[in-house]
């Protein structure tokens, strides 16, 4: 698509997520402006934080986490890189294919929970 093409007419490439949950939005069915929340209580929950973030000062592309959502993330990004060590010790040493294969399902598992946040 040429960049003088009318912004109407443009289409995002992709899939879609929330802006809340994270969670891949379907497509859309007709046309209007492409939702940003996949339903209700993440749009109740997105307005409630820009809310709070307004009161306090902080800045709306601000992360803010609790100590334990702190703590989760940091225990999943350790479970991420024993995952990734896994691997690369296994093909240091020569593992067998079914080995590595099995070892790099487990670190896509562990990638795909990590990527959602909330």
């Amino acid at each position: 698509m040429s960049s003088t093409e009318p912004i109407a007419r443009r289409t995002r490439r992709g899939p879609r997520h929330c802006g809340w949950c994270g969670r891949n939005l379907p497509e859309a069915e007709r046309g209007g402006r492409p939702r940003r929340y996949c339903g209700q209580a993440c749009r109740q929950r997105a307005y409630e934080r820009r809310t709070a973030a307004e009161r306090t000062g902080i800045p709306d592309d601000a992360v803010v986490l609790s100590s334990a959502e702190l703590g989760d993330l940091q225990d999943r990004l350790f479970q991420l890189r024993c995952a990734a060590e896994d691997v690369h010790t296994a093909a240091a040493e020569g593992a067998e294919l079914a080995e590595l294969r099995d070892l790099a399902e487990r670190l896509v598992t562990t990638v795909r929970e990590l990527e959602y946040l909330r």
